[in-house]
């Protein structure tokens, strides 16, 4: 579901209760919702320009990531310095209202990081993020994670937009690639979408819901950042780290970022969440 949002909600930073309602039941029954074009373009373009320039980098060295480490895709992270750092990523009052109605109190961000699709890409392995938390169950339990990725140009079936299966997140299966015998009986009952998104929505998807990245038949790279918001009461990894001069990234809210600066150097193309550089 993709909920289109009104001038007065932009207005407020606030869903009304109508799309609230909707985008909670479109996580709890599909696993995944839209909300378009909530985050500023113009800052958009300026972690676009920057990121288009890492992913030369990663993609000279063929550091590619993700699942399955397919060739095309790249695991890659935006910079945690400014003038990348932005609240209207970082705390978009959209993102932490929905995250919250399905968390609870006291959710956090424990990740932020990212991919990017280049052109003449694979396709990855079928797979969640996550797995169940407990495997004797005979019904899943409620959402404990949900990711949240932002959309840094217009996502299209051609520039790989990635395919989704509703309702897998409800699936009582292990963690790991999905096998061709169960995907195809998957198929039968509820066939896989594409995550196609306008430049600047939010997807926000439980995750344990089945996935893979597919071809970007376009002739640029389709990147996407991600951050995951926990139940509070998930065990923590240590905070997130940024520079110092992106405070203002993080403005206090329902959400808890999680996060430490420091003005020493960080690592963050080649890791998976950003390090103080040896």
């Amino acid at each position: 579901m993709e909920i289109i949002i009104t001038p007065p909600e932009l207005a407020q930073a606030s869903l009304s209760d109508t799309h609230l309602a909707q985008a909670v039941k479109a996580l709890r029954e599909d696993g995944f919702v839209v909300l378009a074009d909530v985050v500023d373009h113009t800052h958009l373009d300026i972690l676009h320009e920057r990121m288009e320039a890492d992913s030369q980098r990663l993609i000279k060295d063929k550091r590619w990531g993700g699942a399955g480490s397919v060739l095309g895709h790249l695991q890659q992270g935006p910079p945690p310095f400014a003038p990348y750092v932005f609240s209207d990523i970082m705390a978009n009052p959209f993102a932490i209202q929905v995250s919250k109605a399905i968390l609870g109190e006291g959710l956090y961000n424990r990740f932020y990081n990212g991919n990017a699709n280049c052109p003449g890409s694979g396709t990855q392995p079928l797979h969640g993020d996550a797995p169940h938390l407990w495997q004797d169950m005979t019904i899943a339990h409620p959402t404990v994670s949900l990711v949240v990725n932002v959309s840094l140009v217009n996502v299209t079936a051609e520039n790989g937009a990635t395919e989704l299966w509703p309702g897998t997140h409800l699936v009582l299966v292990n963690r790991g690639p999905i096998s061709a015998e169960v995907e195809a009986q998957r198929r039968e009952l509820a066939p896989p979408v594409r995550a196609t998104a306008r430049k600047g929505s939010l997807l926000l998807r439980d995750m344990r819901l089945w996935h893979r990245g597919v071809p970007n038949h376009s002739n640029e790279i389709r990147h996407m950042i991600a951050m995951v918001h926990n139940v509070k009461w998930l065990q923590r990894s240590d905070p997130l780290l940024f520079n110092t001069g992106c405070e203002d990234a993080f403005p206090a809210s329902d959400l808890d970022h999680n996060v430490q600066f420091t003005e020493q150097p960080l690592e963050y193309l080649f890791t998976r969440t950003p390090t103080i550089k040896a």
